[in-house]
Protein backbone atom coordinates (compact mmCIF):
# COMPACT_ATOMS: atom_id res chain seq x y z
CA UNK A 1 0.00 0.00 0.00
CA UNK A 2 1.26 3.39 -1.30
CA UNK A 3 1.83 5.79 2.26
CA UNK A 4 -0.70 8.64 1.93
CA UNK A 5 1.15 11.89 0.22
CA UNK A 6 0.74 15.13 2.22
CA UNK A 7 1.45 18.18 0.17
CA UNK A 8 4.25 20.50 1.24
CA UNK A 9 3.08 24.15 2.97
CA UNK A 10 3.70 26.45 5.71
CA UNK A 11 4.17 24.96 9.07
CA UNK A 12 4.83 21.48 7.83
CA UNK A 13 8.32 19.78 7.86
CA UNK A 14 10.14 18.25 5.11
CA UNK A 15 12.31 14.68 5.93
CA UNK A 16 15.13 13.73 4.23
CA UNK A 17 15.44 10.42 3.23
CA UNK A 18 18.58 8.08 4.40
CA UNK A 19 19.91 8.05 1.10
CA UNK A 20 20.48 12.08 0.62
CA UNK A 21 23.98 12.84 1.52
CA UNK A 22 24.08 16.61 1.13
CA UNK A 23 25.96 18.25 3.58
CA UNK A 24 23.11 20.39 4.94
CA UNK A 25 20.11 18.17 4.73
CA UNK A 26 21.57 14.87 5.47
CA UNK A 27 19.16 13.57 7.92
CA UNK A 28 17.71 16.78 7.89
CA UNK A 29 13.97 17.83 9.02
CA UNK A 30 13.66 21.21 7.62
CA UNK A 31 10.39 23.49 8.61
CA UNK A 32 8.58 24.83 6.20
CA UNK A 33 8.15 28.81 6.11
CA UNK A 34 6.49 29.19 2.23
CA UNK A 35 5.61 27.27 0.06
CA UNK A 36 4.47 28.81 -3.58
CA UNK A 37 4.22 29.05 -7.14
CA UNK A 38 7.23 31.16 -7.11
CA UNK A 39 9.04 28.71 -4.69
CA UNK A 40 9.85 27.81 -1.11
CA UNK A 41 11.89 28.02 2.13
CA UNK A 42 12.07 27.22 5.53
CA UNK A 43 15.06 26.29 8.04
CA UNK A 44 16.58 23.10 8.93
CA UNK A 45 15.36 22.32 12.53
CA UNK A 46 17.78 19.52 13.80
CA UNK A 47 21.02 20.73 13.39
CA UNK A 48 22.53 22.42 16.16
CA UNK A 49 26.37 24.24 15.65
CA UNK A 50 28.84 23.77 18.36
CA UNK A 51 28.66 27.68 19.06
CA UNK A 52 25.97 29.96 21.39
CA UNK A 53 24.29 33.05 19.84
CA UNK A 54 26.32 35.23 22.36
CA UNK A 55 29.16 33.73 20.23
CA UNK A 56 28.30 34.66 17.00
CA UNK A 57 26.00 38.36 17.47
CA UNK A 58 27.25 41.03 19.97
CA UNK A 59 24.20 41.82 20.36
CA UNK A 60 23.44 39.43 22.25
CA UNK A 61 26.06 39.14 25.03
CA UNK A 62 25.25 37.05 27.82
CA UNK A 63 22.42 35.18 26.11
CA UNK A 64 23.31 31.27 25.80
CA UNK A 65 21.15 30.23 23.24
CA UNK A 66 22.39 27.12 20.99
CA UNK A 67 22.55 28.36 17.37
CA UNK A 68 20.87 25.88 14.35
CA UNK A 69 22.39 25.22 11.08
CA UNK A 70 19.41 27.01 9.15
CA UNK A 71 20.32 26.19 5.67
CA UNK A 72 22.53 27.12 2.82
CA UNK A 73 21.01 29.98 1.44
CA UNK A 74 22.76 33.14 3.25
CA UNK A 75 24.77 31.48 5.69
CA UNK A 76 26.11 34.67 7.20
CA UNK A 77 22.40 36.12 8.12
CA UNK A 78 21.15 35.08 11.48
CA UNK A 79 17.04 33.86 11.40
CA UNK A 80 14.36 33.40 13.93
CA UNK A 81 11.54 31.42 15.31
CA UNK A 82 9.59 32.17 18.12
CA UNK A 83 6.47 31.45 19.86
CA UNK A 84 6.24 35.10 21.43
CA UNK A 85 3.98 36.97 18.97
CA UNK A 86 2.06 38.51 22.16
CA UNK A 87 5.92 40.62 22.58
CA UNK A 88 7.41 40.33 19.24
CA UNK A 89 5.81 42.41 16.77
CA UNK A 90 6.07 41.68 12.87
CA UNK A 91 6.51 37.83 12.76
CA UNK A 92 4.95 35.38 9.88
CA UNK A 93 2.73 32.72 11.69
CA UNK A 94 4.05 29.22 10.36
CA UNK A 95 1.77 27.02 12.51
CA UNK A 96 -0.31 27.42 15.51
CA UNK A 97 2.06 28.73 18.05
CA UNK A 98 4.95 29.58 15.93
CA UNK A 99 6.33 32.73 14.16
CA UNK A 100 9.33 33.23 11.50
CA UNK A 101 11.12 36.50 12.43
CA UNK A 102 9.80 39.87 13.56
CA UNK A 103 11.28 42.28 15.12
CA UNK A 104 14.91 42.25 15.66
CA UNK A 105 15.26 45.22 17.82
CA UNK A 106 12.50 44.29 20.14
CA UNK A 107 14.00 40.72 20.53
CA UNK A 108 17.54 42.45 21.74
CA UNK A 109 15.42 44.37 24.17
CA UNK A 110 13.61 41.78 25.77
CA UNK A 111 16.51 39.64 25.40
CA UNK A 112 18.60 42.33 27.56
CA UNK A 113 15.71 42.42 29.98
CA UNK A 114 15.18 38.57 29.97
CA UNK A 115 11.65 38.83 29.24
CA UNK A 116 12.22 35.92 26.43
CA UNK A 117 14.25 32.60 27.31
CA UNK A 118 15.16 30.02 25.08
CA UNK A 119 12.25 28.08 25.14
CA UNK A 120 10.92 31.19 23.42
CA UNK A 121 12.99 31.63 20.14
CA UNK A 122 15.63 29.72 18.45
CA UNK A 123 18.60 31.27 16.40
CA UNK A 124 19.70 29.62 12.58
CA UNK A 125 22.64 30.72 10.38
CA UNK A 126 21.28 30.43 6.84
CA UNK A 127 17.72 29.10 5.47
CA UNK A 128 16.97 26.26 2.94
CA UNK A 129 15.12 27.83 0.08
CA UNK A 130 14.17 26.38 -3.51
CA UNK A 131 13.44 27.81 -6.56
CA UNK A 132 9.73 27.54 -8.65
CA UNK A 133 9.20 23.96 -8.97
CA UNK A 134 12.37 23.36 -7.74
CA UNK A 135 10.99 21.45 -4.38
CA UNK A 136 8.08 19.85 -5.94
CA UNK A 137 10.89 18.05 -8.69
CA UNK A 138 12.66 17.08 -5.23
CA UNK A 139 9.41 15.57 -3.78
CA UNK A 140 8.48 13.88 -7.15
CA UNK A 141 12.33 12.16 -6.81
CA UNK A 142 11.73 10.85 -3.61
CA UNK A 143 14.36 13.16 -1.39
CA UNK A 144 11.77 14.22 0.84
CA UNK A 145 8.43 12.88 2.87
CA UNK A 146 6.23 15.74 4.10
CA UNK A 147 4.68 15.59 7.16
CA UNK A 148 2.48 17.21 9.55
CA UNK A 149 4.05 18.82 12.54
CA UNK A 150 2.83 20.58 15.61
CA UNK A 151 4.74 23.24 18.26
CA UNK A 152 5.57 20.55 20.79
CA UNK A 153 7.41 18.36 18.42
CA UNK A 154 9.58 21.28 17.09
CA UNK A 155 10.25 22.98 19.92
CA UNK A 156 10.17 20.13 22.65
CA UNK A 157 11.84 17.33 20.99
CA UNK A 158 15.84 17.15 21.62
CA UNK A 159 17.10 18.52 17.78
CA UNK A 160 19.66 16.09 17.57
CA UNK A 161 17.13 13.41 18.22
CA UNK A 162 13.83 14.50 16.06
CA UNK A 163 14.92 13.08 12.42
CA UNK A 164 14.87 9.55 14.31
CA UNK A 165 11.67 10.14 16.07
CA UNK A 166 9.69 11.47 13.29
CA UNK A 167 10.48 8.72 11.02
CA UNK A 168 9.38 6.42 13.72
CA UNK A 169 5.85 8.39 14.41
CA UNK A 170 5.57 7.75 10.39
CA UNK A 171 5.06 4.02 10.43
CA UNK A 172 6.62 0.57 9.62
CA UNK A 173 8.26 1.77 6.89
CA UNK A 174 10.42 4.73 7.36
CA UNK A 175 11.47 3.06 10.77
CA UNK A 176 13.67 1.33 9.30
CA UNK A 177 15.26 4.20 7.74
CA UNK A 178 16.87 4.95 11.08
CA UNK A 179 19.11 1.98 10.95
CA UNK A 180 20.23 3.06 7.00
CA UNK A 181 24.01 3.23 7.44
CA UNK A 182 25.45 6.24 6.48
CA UNK A 183 27.13 5.33 3.18
CA UNK A 184 25.45 2.12 2.01
CA UNK A 185 28.48 1.62 -0.03
CA UNK A 186 30.62 1.21 3.05
CA UNK A 187 28.25 -1.89 4.42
Amino acid sequence: MEPIKIKPLAGRILISVPFLQDFYFRKSVVLLADHSEEGSFGIIINKPVDVKLSDVAVDFAGFDAPVYLGGPVKTDSLFFIHTRPDIIDDGVKILEGLYWGGNIETVKTLIREKRLSREDIRFFVGYAGWMANQLDQELEENSWVVSMTDLNQIIKTNPVDLWNQTLRKLGREYKLWVNYPPDPLMN
